[in-house]
């Protein structure tokens, strides 16, 4: 269970709005878009990391007090992978560029198969 960042009630983590003081929760209404908001005396671009690196084109910056787009700069940037976008190992490698080029390796076994019957 969250709590409501104005009155500090309990509330439902989908909540769209809080029950209690009616504070808009989530951005546009859809419960899947999180709304950061700053507390009263500072702001959020201070603590963002589209602030620090000079990305964000939001209007309100520096002075926003709701974002959608919000990063913590104390968070890590990326997230560990599990395996490997590229596989280093050869075979790894193969079966990479297979499943790639499927429809290449399809029309290249068509026209085997096609000269196989044309010899014969």
């Amino acid at each position: 269970m969250a709590t409501c960042p104005r009155c500090h009630q309990p509330i439902d983590t989908q909540a769209v709005r809080c029950p209690h003081c009616f504070l808009v929760l989530k951005a546009y209404g859809h419960p899947g878009i999180p709304l950061h908001q700053a507390s009263e005396n500072t702001f959020l671009c201070d603590s963002c990391r589209y602030h620090e690196d000079d990305t964000c084109t939001f209007p309100q910056r520096p002075y926003a007090k709701t974002c959608t787009l919000y990063r913590d700069k104390s968070e890590p940037l990326v997230a560990e992978f599990k395996s490997p976008l590229y596989p280093s190992s050869p075979w790894g490698q193969f079966k990479t560029w297979c499943r790639r080029n499927r429809g290449l390796l399809l029309l290249l076994v068509l026209i085997g198969i096609s000269v196989l019957f044309a010899l014969r």
